[in-house]
C-alpha cells in the first residue's frame, strides 16, 4: 500500500486537480489509513515546493496545488477528526483590518494544513480583538497575518499592540507576508518573520513550532 500511495503523492506533484479526489476515495476504500493518505499528499506538496524554488512552478502553480490539497483533505476530514491536521502546532491567520485580499492567504492555509498543522483562518477585513480572541481560544503558537495595501500596515501594528496589551505577545510568534511588505517594515513592526511567497511561509511556521 505504501508504495501505491506514491500514486497520490505523484497526483498533487503534478496538479492533478480533477483526479486527487477519486484517488484519495480509491486508497481509502482498499483500506489505506487517512494519516498515510495525507502524509503522502504532504510529500507532493513538498516536491511543488521543490520545483518552485528550482523555477520550473509559478505562483499560479502554488495556487493550483493549495486547490488540489483541498480537494484531497474533503475527502479525509470525516475519516478523522481535524485534531489529526494539528500535529505540528496551530496558527491564526489573518488579512488584517481594511484589506480584502486573500488569495496568499488561503494558499499558505492549504499549505499549512496539508503539511500538518491545524489552521484557524479568520478570513478578511479582520479586527485585532478578533486575533486577540482566536489566539486565546485556540491556544495558538503563530500568527500569520497578510497585508497587500500599504495604508493598512497600521492594521499589522495594531494586532501586535492588541496580542502585547492581552499578555499574550510572548505566546506567539507573528509573521507577515503582502506586496506591500519588506524586512525593513517586519523589524518595524516587532514581527518576527516575513515571508515572501507562500513556500517559505510554511518553512517559517515550522520553524516557529521547532
Amino acid at each position: 500500500m505504501a508504495k501505491s500511495l506514491k500514486n497520490v503523492t505523484e497526483l498533487v506533484a503534478k496538479l492533478e486537480l480533477e483526479e486527487i479526489a477519486p484517488a484519495v476515495q480509491e486508497f481509502l476504500d482498499k483500506g489505506a489509513e487517512p494519516v498515510s493518505v495525507l502524509q503522502a499528499m504532504s510529500a507532493g506538496m513538498i516536491r511543488v515546493g521543490e520545483l518552485f524554488e528550482q523555477g520550473e512552478y509559478y505562483l499560479a502553480d502554488l495556487v493550483l496545488a493549495g486547490e488540489v490539497m483541498k480537494e484531497g483533505i474533503k475527502v479525509l476530514e470525516p475519516h478523522f477528526s481535524m485534531e489529526s491536521f494539528g500535529t505540528k502546532g496551530t496558527v491564526v491567520l489573518a488579512t488584517v483590518k481594511g484589506d480584502v485580499h486573500d488569495i496568499g492567504k488561503n494558499l499558505v492555509a492549504n499549505m499549512l494544513t496539508g503539511c500538518g498543522f491545524k489552521v484557524v483562518d479568520l478570513g478578511v477585513d479582520v479586527h485585532e480583538d478578533k486575533v486577540v480572541e482566536a489566539v486565546r481560544s485556540s491556544g495558538a503558537q503563530a500568527v500569520g497575518l497578510s497585508v497587500l495595501l500599504t495604508p493598512m500596515v497600521q492594521s499589522v501594528a495594531d494586532v501586535v499592540s492588541a496580542l502585547s496589551a492581552q499578555g499574550l505577545r510572548d505566546q506567539v510568534k507573528i509573521a507577515i507576508g503582502g506586496a506591500c511588505t519588506t524586512q525593513e517594515l517586519a523589524d518595524k513592526l516587532g514581527v518576527d518573520a516575513l515571508g515572501k511567497d507562500p513556500l517559505e511561509a510554511v518553512k517559517i511556521f515550522e520553524s516557529f513550532m521547532s
